[in-house]
């Protein structure tokens, strides 16, 4: 069988010795492979280290802020509305105008109001006149019950004595009616006895004549004592009379307190009509003013009114939209809030212009988003699947952020708040 001829060659070589020449040239050749192979080393050690450098930082750069794209431009739209009823005579406004605050934006016809105004102003007038000419009544009527108190206890007085003065003159006349039928009895006695004795010639026809008179006379004086007597009866009667009528004068006069006081009630009355006068003048005039619609807030304005339209109450007629209110509601995953606090800084990113906006989270809602639903889950009902839930975060811009008003409600954006 024929021999390996690099075998044979091999143990050859292994076999002879080397020269000395061949010895000192591979002593002096340079260690080209061995430098090669360290800087390898070095180099992928570098790349090594740079790699978990940038990881490291990239780690801590990604964990300093939260970020989410479901994020929105909010602001609070105000809806102008007429307060009163009436014609629209114009509209100072157009479309997406800007305004300020205070500015009239529309106008209804005011004159029907007017004519409220003058009406009500009127009966202010009147009611006034009236509490006033009540008020002067009051302390006349003061002035008139103390006085015909006074004169009216006065009265029954006069009229207690008049009494007691035509009572002892009654007595007195009736003494003297009986004074003149005593006298009148001996005269008529005396007559029938000159009569017997004239009539026997035992007298003279002069007595019996004297005594005739004299008879006749105490009959006079009977009927003028009797007719005397009468007179004293119907003086007391009137004088009774007329202590009954002080009596009443007396005790109408006690009432004039409570005249007093009723006519104080019908001032009071009096006072509250013109309150309530001018509380409807104050409306009217109220009225008047609505009939100027002017802005609440500043604002662009989107309007649904136009001249000629007849407009209620409550109709909305305009929107103020305040673009230098705006803010952002961004809406976190609840995982995203571990670190958030309010305060920390944000950066806000606009999709529609590509700029940048600072801002500052001011605060967390109190539930997640699907609690203010009109149907909040329930999720003790049914089967349940975990949904990591968002949770919306107010974040205001930075005084001077939107001086262009570049930002409007509802345009999508990407805010990155800071968490260190």
């Amino acid at each position: 069988m024929a021999e390996n001829p690099h075998r044979s060659g091999s143990e050859t070589d292994k076999d002879d010795p080397l020269e000395p020449s061949t010895l000192a040239e591979r002593d002096n050749k340079p260690p080209v492979r061995r430098g090669t192979k360290r800087r390898r080393n070095i180099l992928i050690l570098a790349v090594v280290v740079v790699v978990v450098v940038s990881g490291v930082f990239l780690w801590l750069y990604l964990s300093s802020y939260e970020s989410t794209d479901d994020a929105q431009v909010d602001v609070h739209l105000y809806p102008v509305s007429a307060r009163v009823s009436g014609y629209v005579v114009r509209v100072n406004v157009d479309d997406n105008q800007w305004v300020e605050k205070g500015k009239v934006l529309v106008e209804i016809d005011p004159k029907d109001y007017e004519v409220s105004v003058a009406q009500a102003q009127a009966n202010l007038a009147n009611a006034e006149a009236t509490a006033q000419s009540l008020n002067i009544t009051v302390p006349i009527t003061s002035v008139n019950t103390s006085s015909q108190l006074r004169f009216a206890a006065s009265g029954v007085e006069d009229a207690n004595a008049g009494v007691i003065a035509a009572e002892r003159q009654l007595n007195a006349a009736h003494d003297q009616l009986e004074a003149a039928e005593a006298n009148d009895v001996k005269a008529q006695d005396d007559l029938h006895r000159y009569k017997l004795l004239v009539d026997k010639r035992e007298v003279s026809q002069q007595i019996y004549d004297q005594a005739l008179a004299t008879a006749k006379s105490s009959t006079a004086t009977v009927s003028a004592a009797r007719a005397s007597e009468s007179a004293a009866q119907q003086f007391v009667q009137q004088a009774r009379s007329r202590l009954a009528q002080a009596d009443a004068n007396h005790q109408y006069a006690e009432t004039g307190p409570q005249q007093v006081s009723s006519t104080q009630a019908r001032v009071r009355a009096a006072i509250a009509d013109v309150q309530q006068k001018r509380a409807l003048l104050e409306q009217a005039q109220l009225n008047l003013g609505y009939t100027k619609i002017v802005a609440p807030v500043s604002g662009e304005v989107n309007k649904t009114v136009v001249v000629g339209m007849n407009v209620q109450d409550g109709q909305q007629l305009l929107t103020v939209v305040p673009l230098d209110e705006v803010w952002i509601t961004a809406n976190f995953k609840e995982t995203q809030l571990r670190h958030m606090r309010v305060g920390q800084k944000a950066s806000i990113h606009v999709d529609s212009s590509g700029r940048t906006f600072k801002g500052h989270v001011d605060s967390i809602a109190g539930a997640t988003g699907p609690l203010f639903s009109l149907l909040p889950p329930e999720n003790a009902t049914g089967n349940y699947v975990k949904i990591v839930q968002r949770i919306p975060v107010k974040i205001v811009l930075e005084p001077g952020e939107n001086e262009d008003r570049r930002l409007r409600p509802g345009m999508n954006v990407v805010p990155d708040v800071y968490l260190k």
